[in-house]
């Protein structure tokens, strides 16, 4: 017996050029629940694809023009890198696992059990809702950095590097009072008490990566 759709279930996004296998499994998978939009091309999907688009692609391997690799690395290049699952008559090993090393959320033949690919769209939409979940939490994260002032970036950066208050006041040619302020209003603004918190959210948000990156090519050299 087949598993019904999950109440989070989004969109399943169907694209293979098959036009005849594109009707067939559309109507098999709305006929199970889900909500269904089929594509007879990569490019063709991808000018629907928006920033709030919810739900995974189920796309063919071997296509004309953009072939379903293509179209795995194009999504993952967008701000909303839906999940793949491969569902394909020409399939290889080396294949299957350039697609699954690349995010790949499975990789089936068209001749699989339907019950597989209908536990792979379930992962899929587990996955999604996950991902846009922490996609939200990074992005209110950021919104909070926006907040601090220039100085008060420059004061942070060099507290994410585990230096003290004296060390940054000469570092940046201001008095040790005004340092100990600028920490007040950075973790007034970003909401937490302790430095080791502001480098975790500072990690987290990706904000002294390039700076952090080049300290450590610096030490290899």
């Amino acid at each position: 017996m087949s598993a019904a759709p999950s109440a989070r279930s989004g969109t399943v996004f169907i694209v293979d050029d098959d036009a005849s296998f594109l009707k067939s499994m559309a109507r098999l998978l709305n006929a199970i629940g889900y909500t269904v939009r089929a594509f007879e091309s990569a490019l063709e999907f991808l000018d629907q694809v928006g920033p709030e688009t919810s739900g995974c692609v189920v796309t063919d391997l071997q296509m004309p023009g953009m072939d379903g690799l293509k179209l795995q690395e194009a999504l993952r290049k967008t701000t909303n890198p839906l999940p793949v699952i491969f569902l394909t008559g020409q399939g290889d090993i080396p294949t299957t696992v350039n697609a699954m090393r690349r995010g790949a959320e499975d990789f089936l033949t068209k001749r699989a059990p339907k019950e597989e690919l209908l536990a792979a769209i379930e992962r899929a939409f587990e996955r999604e809702a996950h991902e846009r979940q922490e996609r939200a939490r990074l992005q209110e994260l950021r919104h909070r950095f926006h907040d601090l002032s220039e100085r008060e970036l420059e004061v942070l950066g060099h507290v994410v590097q585990g230096k003290m208050n004296k060390e940054i006041a000469a570092a940046l040619e201001i008095n040790e009072r005004t340092v100990k302020l600028h920490r007040t209003n950075i973790t007034r603004k970003l909401k937490v008490q302790s430095a080791v918190e502001l480098s975790r959210l500072a990690d987290e948000a990706g904000l002294f990566k390039a700076q952090k990156d080049g300290q450590a090519d610096a030490a290899q050299s």
